[in-house]
C-alpha cells in the first residue's frame, strides 16, 4: 500500500443523505482527481468524491433463529419476536408431539440468543 498526503486540496462532495460529511462518520464512494488543464496541473485541479448507495439494503427485521415449528426475529427496538412456522395437519398429525416440538425449540432458540 502507498501512502500519499496531499495538502491544500479543493475537495467537491456529492452525498446521498448529508449535506457536509460528518467527523468520524464513514462514507462508501469514489474519489476522483479531476484535470481541468492538463498543462497546468497544480492550478486547475480538484477532488471529487461521489457517495454510493449499498446495494446491500439492512433487513427491518433480521431472522435470529430459524426452526422447525417457530422463527425468532430481533425487532428494531432490539426485543425478540416469536413467530410460529405453518402447521402441516395430515393424517400423521399429533398435537401433543407438535406441542413438546415447539416448546424443545423454544428452549433450544432462548437458551442459544440469551446467555
Amino acid at each position: 500500500m502507498k501512502k500519499n498526503t496531499i495538502l491544500c486540496c479543493n475537495l467537491k462532495t456529492k452525498l446521498q443523505n448529508d449535506a457536509l460529511m460528518k467527523p468520524g462518520k464513514e462514507y462508501r464512494g469514489i474519489l476522483k482527481r479531476v484535470l481541468l488543464n492538463e498543462n497546468y496541473f497544480f492550478a486547475n485541479e480538484y477532488y471529487e468524491f461521489l457517495e454510493t448507495v449499498s446495494p446491500m439494503v439492512e433487513r427491518r427485521n433480521p431472522h435470529v433463529f430459524i426452526g422447525k415449528f417457530i422463527t425468532i426475529t430481533k425487532r428494531t427496538d432490539g426485543g425478540l419476536r416469536l413467530n410460529f412456522r405453518p402447521m402441516m395437519i395430515g393424517p400423521d398429525f399429533s398435537v401433543d408431539s407438535y406441542v413438546v416440538g415447539v416448546a424443545l425449540e423454544l428452549h433450544k432458540a432462548i437458551d442459544n440468543l440469551i446467555e
